[in-house]
């Protein structure tokens, strides 16, 4: 079975956000992850971490006015400042929490905005970032995610992701591959994994339509499953979705994982 981990910006939302962690714990997950732990000191964060033996595995790089619209700041050129600055405060935060990972949103692409441009800031701030981010032993991610959701979205599918990775050319740059977003934009999810499973470092998952619970929609996760696991897949699988009816109400997929596993 994947080794899953409650993604706390969606998963429990009953709950404050520190009371979160709790509540993962509680529900069996071993690993938690969220957009950014930033409205919260690092050791109130490593608290809750320490208290619920609960391994941190990702977050996100600031990415802007979050309330306000921005869904990362990477390709904008008059940030650059904003980003490099981002880059040390997740460093900071990613070893108060013992986290190895973290992941670089793109952004939105302004509206006729030229892309060479906005893609040569992507490359030169990923350079930046995979440097110091791998001299602090913390690997770097980017996202490609669906337009539907996040409209304008720079970077949108694996291939556009891959090319990306080569522009940039560091081994501490990796792909986070969520399947939920990749089904949306192109499909053919096993046969991606498989073919780039060495670029791939974390994988969320959520089902379609409706960002909710696996099980609830047309994405075929009990074999995902079984072809992840046999393709010798090691890292983490981030539950990040919609709750349908209540966190606790939908982990009926997750404890009947855990009972097979148990078994």
């Amino acid at each position: 079975m994947p080794k899953f981990s409650a993604n706390l910006s969606m998963l429990f939302q009953e709950h404050d956000f520190l009371d979160r962690f709790d509540a993962a714990a509680r529900a069996g997950f071993k690993g938690v992850e969220y957009l950014g732990p930033y409205d919260h000191t690092p050791d109130e964060v490593a608290a809750r971490l320490k208290k619920n033996g609960l391994t941190q595995v990702l977050f996100n790089v600031p990415s802007g006015n979050w309330p306000g619209g921005e869904r990362g700041i990477a390709v904008l050129p008059n940030r650059v400042d904003e980003f490099r600055a981002g880059v040390d405060k997740a460093i900071t935060y990613a070893r108060a929490l013992g986290c190895g990972q973290v992941n670089c949103l793109a952004g939105i692409a302004p509206a006729g905005a030229d892309r060479a441009r906005l893609e040569e800031t992507f490359v030169a701030n990923l350079k930046f970032a995979a440097e110091k981010l791998g001299q602090a032993g913390i690997k770097l991610l980017i996202e490609p995610i669906n337009t539907r959701d996040i409209p304008g979205f720079f970077l949108t599918n694996t291939k556009q992701g891959l090319d990306i990775l080569e522009k940039v050319g560091s081994p501490n740059l990796c792909l986070q591959y969520d399947i939920y977003h990749m089904q949306i934009m192109e499909g053919d999810l096993a046969r991606t994994i498989e073919a780039n499973l060495s670029r791939i470092a974390h994988i969320q998952l959520a089902d379609n339509p409706g960002r909710h619970e696996p099980g609830t929609g047309e994405i075929n996760y009990p074999f995902l499953y079984d072809f992840i696991d046999g393709l010798g897949y090691s890292g983490w699988v981030g539950a990040e979705y919609k709750p349908k009816a209540g966190t606790e109400a939908g982990l009926g997929w997750f404890r009947e994982l855990a009972g097979k596993a148990a078994a």
